[in-house]
């Protein structure tokens, strides 16, 4: 296949207002998304739009929604709405194609645009890469006049019926009554209704960034920054906080000590409720990633349980999912996958079945977290180029003194952010001292020959 010039790991990415995240290439993507999918279609397609708190989602928004228009479609504009909603509205409204504008838990300076089909499912690689032709290459578009242009409105009702779903993920058995929980919306696309959601199941709120002014989503709040919500926790002496992140397809959760659970561990405990519950599907398997720690993978073993690991992102995660009928996958990074209630990770739902599985077991989250993860550590370097590893003599020979050091005790990942310019140095093992060193020693490595 061919590579993607324009399409990462999770949509397109990048500086807002500076190429590829541009008003020009957001239009000329809007016209190739309608275009692919008005193919065998006699009407003109509908295409939702949603979009988080960044100051550039307006000029994107209007670029993108022209771009639907140009090309003869019809675009409904929800607002401030978070991914997993965007994918279930698409589905529900049973519009051709559904877009989020979003750069997820980056910094507001930048901004993406990942794509839904009918079904609420991220794009496949192939039809990434013909959208991206047709972009790169804009007159491969039939160009639309007259009464073939579309048109666009705003919908904000669409946010009731997110809600309404989200909320029936929560078993009808359990209600939210008598918890105080802590509701860090990370100023972004859940800041409005994710409180809402936990207050109509009876829980007592206490909401932390829910005022967005457009360039303050992430900062210093939500799933990447959970201090402030960990703090908050013990000042109201709260059962739980709840972080989500800038667009909502993740979440990190802070148990009633104040304390932050490794999503791995959140991953875990999900699947033991699952397979307790009979929910874990008939293959017995839990979807994970390469990031995953062993820890979780000895874990879920012993309660009897599969663990097959994909490349990072909750897409490729979603995609080994419904080749295998598995019902439950999660990264560590906090996107858990509830394929009975999701097409994508979404960070209020997952929030709602680690509560349920509290309510479940009736133990305290802390204790029901306790599983044992391998030492773990993850160097982030800046590079300029990003040749593949096993190019690069320097890198080869030291990756392969470390796993020699290592041995079978251990592991080693190396690999290229797909949303920004990074090379991320990762290594496991049960000597935390042995790691720290071996880490150094990669990153060093990496920094010389990429750097």
């Amino acid at each position: 296949m061919s590579v993607r010039k324009l399409f990462g790991t999770d949509g397109i990415r990048g500086k807002a207002n500076t190429y590829p995240m541009t008003g020009e290439v957001a239009f000329v993507l809007g016209r190739a998304v309608t275009s692919y999918f008005q193919q065998n279609l006699s009407r003109k397609p509908l295409i939702i739009i949603g979009k988080d708190t960044r100051l550039s989602c307006y000029m994107l928004e209007q670029a993108f929604s022209a771009g639907v228009c140009a090309q003869g479609g019809k675009a409904i504009l929800t607002g401030p709405l978070p991914t997993p909603g965007v994918a279930f509205v698409t589905q529900s409204m049973r519009a051709d194609a559904g877009v989020m504008i979003s750069a997820s838990h980056n910094s507001f300076e930048d901004n993406g645009i990942k794509i839904f089909d009918r079904t609420g499912h991220k794009l496949p690689d192939d039809i990434e890469l013909e959208l991206e032709k047709m972009v790169l290459n804009p007159s491969l578009i039939e160009v639309r006049t007259g009464d073939q242009l579309g048109n666009a409105k705003r919908l904000d009702e669409v946010i009731g019926r997110y809600i309404v779903h989200t909320k029936a993920a929560l078993s009808p058995q359990y209600s939210l009554e008598g918890l105080r929980i802590v509701v860090d919306g990370a100023n972004g696309a859940g800041y409005k209704l994710a409180p809402l959601v936990f207050e109509e199941l009876g829980a007592e709120v206490i909401a932390l960034g829910n005022t967005p002014n457009g360039t303050n989503i992430n900062k210093l709040c939500g799933a990447l920054h959970p201090q402030n919500c960990s703090d908050a926790v013990k000042k109201y002496r709260a059962d739980l906080g709840v972080c989500l992140d800038g667009d909502g397809d993740r979440l990190t959760i802070v148990d009633g000590n104040g304390d932050v659970i490794h999503g791995d561990k959140l991953i875990g405990l999900c699947g033991k409720f699952l397979k307790d519950n009979n929910e874990i599907g008939p293959t017995n398997e839990v979807v994970g990633t390469v990031m995953s720690n062993f820890g979780l993978e000895y874990y879920l073993q012993n309660q009897g349980l599969k663990f097959t690991r994909t490349q990072v992102g909750d897409r490729y995660i979603v995609e080994r999912m419904r080749q295998s009928g598995a019902l439950f996958g999660g990264e560590p990074s906090g996107h858990l996958v509830f394929k009975k209630y999701s097409t994508t990770g979404d960070g209020i739902l997952a929030a709602l079945k680690v509560i349920e599985s509290i309510k479940f077991y009736d133990m305290d989250l802390a204790d029901l977290t306790k599983i044992e993860m391998f030492p773990q550590m993850m160097e982030n370097i800046i590079v300029q180029k990003r040749t593949p590893f096993e190019d690069v003599p320097e890198i080869k020979k030291a990756m392969k003194d470390a796993e020699t050091k290592l041995g079978k005790e251990g592991r080693i990942l190396l690999r290229y952010s797909g949303t920004e310019a990074l090379a991320r140095v990762m290594v496991e093992g049960k000597d935390i001292d042995l790691v720290t060193t071996l880490t150094g020693q990669l990153a060093q490595a990496v920094t010389k020959a990429l750097g």
